[in-house]
């Protein structure tokens, strides 16, 4: 996959994204917010904020920065926050998260919500992401991860040779993910339908 591949792909999802994907993620987008615990005054960034469906959830007094690089995404973003669908202080730009114009040090926390497994280099996306976030800070990461059990194997499999037209990698080992960045893993869990996506926690050390 490429950029443009991955523009083309959520240009196509943009008008119904919310309707099919909302509720089905919402269990995941929840519980990492949750999870990261932002305190009033704190810097949050998210990668790959798509539509802004998280947007709500992050308390009025944490500053809010989301980027992504579909402009058609980000466009029903600012319609949210433009219709006062999320209160307190929100920016939104558009951005290439391997290549992101922040300065060092910028962010106490970095959410990045079903993301990593559609950027075409990752291990760029990461870097930048440890980067822009302090030392110490906290990074979450929210993505579905190639299941080992046999019919999910199986279907995932299948679906490899469509991943440019679904906008995604169905297969994406989260080991080598890990050892490849080598992130200081504080947590893990299972959220969503039947605990298929998993949301890492990890300190930017």
């Amino acid at each position: 996959m490429d950029d443009k591949t991955v523009i083309k792909a959520y240009k196509r999802y943009a008008g119904y994204y919310d309707k099919i994907f909302g509720k089905i993620f919402e269990h995941g987008r929840r519980v990492l917010v949750d999870k990261m615990k932002a305190e009033p005054g704190q810097r949050v960034l998210e990668v790959g904020v798509g539509t802004g469906l998280s947007l709500p959830l992050y308390p009025e007094e944490v500053f809010v920065v989301g980027i992504d690089i579909s402009p058609h995404m980000l466009w029903l973003a600012k319609n949210h926050i433009n219709s006062g669908d999320s209160d307190g202080a929100r920016d939104l730009s558009l951005m290439d998260a391997q290549n992101m114009s922040f300065a060092t040090n910028s962010f106490d926390k970095v959410a990045l919500m079903y993301v990593v497994t559609v950027v075409p280099h990752p291990d760029l996306m990461m870097a930048e992401v440890r980067r822009v976030c302090k030392p110490g800070g906290d990074i979450f990461v929210l993505n579905h991860f190639s299941n080992h059990r046999l019919i999910p194997r199986i279907v995932e499999t299948a679906m490899l040779p469509f991943r440019n037209l679904l906008g995604f990698r169905p297969r994406f080992s989260m080991e080598a993910f890990l050892e490849g960045n080598s992130m200081h893993v504080v947590e893990t869990c299972q959220v969503n339908l039947l605990g298929y996506w998993t949301l890492i926690h990890a300190k930017n050390i």
